[in-house]
């Protein structure tokens, strides 16, 4: 079972099946910063029930680190006009990644409920974030302050990493991942991931506690080799479009990638067309 665990003084992990969610709480004098809400609805309401058995103040503030299903599909339990009511914070184009990915695959999985029966899909209600950022914001808990800050494009577009200062704890969602290979996931960025990883960590300091969207607790020393194994990814995803080598090819060429070579396969697919952007603009 499930148990939460203290990454730092008011500042409390529960890693939750399926996925091996990382769900984080920060306390604050002025109440709880929930980030993430997890895969369904019914999920959600158990991971309020036992925010609620752990904590004494309520759920104030929500955070999404990305717009994925499995991170962002409980916040209709915890927004506006619930009985937590809490404000939702997210990257601003949460919205726009939804209606282009989340969307569409939430219609598929309605049109085919055998496919995962024990999902409750038609309970979903799309929720973004009400309160969309597309500039760092510092929220204030009553006697903590913690960074929001949204990133470039990277495990998608989306990406919203928390810094928690008085403490130095970093929350960075699925930027990177600890129980298993990284994800290129829906919208995934793979020629400008690495960058983003090499200017978190070029931020931290080694000791910092970072948690990982699936998963431990890591450090600095984690992100810099996910970061390194990112950019040897992109970087033969380069050569290998450099020297006109089709997708598959480039696959092909090297039996010693940092993840399992079927996970690669749209991650070379998206790499490949946005160097033939590049190409075509002249970039």
């Amino acid at each position: 079972m499930a148990t939460w665990l203290t990454v730092a003084p008011g500042v409390h992990q529960r890693r939750y099946d399926p996925f091996d969610i990382s769900i984080v709480v920060i306390e604050g004098a002025g109440g709880l910063l929930l980030v993430d809400t997890r895969v369904q609805p019914n999920e959600a309401v158990e991971l309020a029930a036992d925010i609620a058995d752990r904590f004494e103040r309520p759920v104030r503030w929500v955070v999404n680190t990305h717009a994925h299903f499995d991170h962002t599909f409980g916040n209709q339990i915890f927004g506006p006009g619930t009985v937590t009511d809490a404000a939702i914070y997210g990257h601003a184009r949460i919205a726009a990644h939804f209606a282009a990915f989340e969307g569409p695959r939430l219609t598929a999985w309605r049109a085919d409920p055998g496919r995962e029966p024990e999902r409750q899909w038609a309970d979903v209600m799309l929720t973004p974030p009400t309160h969309p950022l597309a500039e760092p914001l510092v929220l204030d808990l009553g006697d903590r302050l913690v960074e929001l800050r949204p990133q470039p494009p990277a495990h998608t577009d989306t990406d919203l990493v928390l810094f928690v200062p008085d403490e130095r704890v970093w929350i960075l969602g699925d930027l990177i991942e600890e129980s298993g290979p990284v994800m290129y996931g829906s919208g995934s960025f793979p020629l400008g991931w690495p960058g983003v990883l090499d200017d978190l960590a070029a931020a931290m300091r080694p000791d910092d506690r970072v948690v990982p969207g699936h998963g431990r607790v890591v450090d600095r020393a984690f992100v810099q080799r996910q970061a390194a194994e990112l950019g040897l990814i992109a970087d033969r995803f380069r050569r290998a479009h450099t020297s006109g080598s089709t997708a598959a090819e480039a696959l092909d060429a090297h039996d010693d990638w940092p993840i399992p070579v079927e996970g690669l396969v749209g991650a070379v697919e998206r790499a490949y067309l946005a160097l033939d952007a590049e190409s075509e603009t002249g970039a």
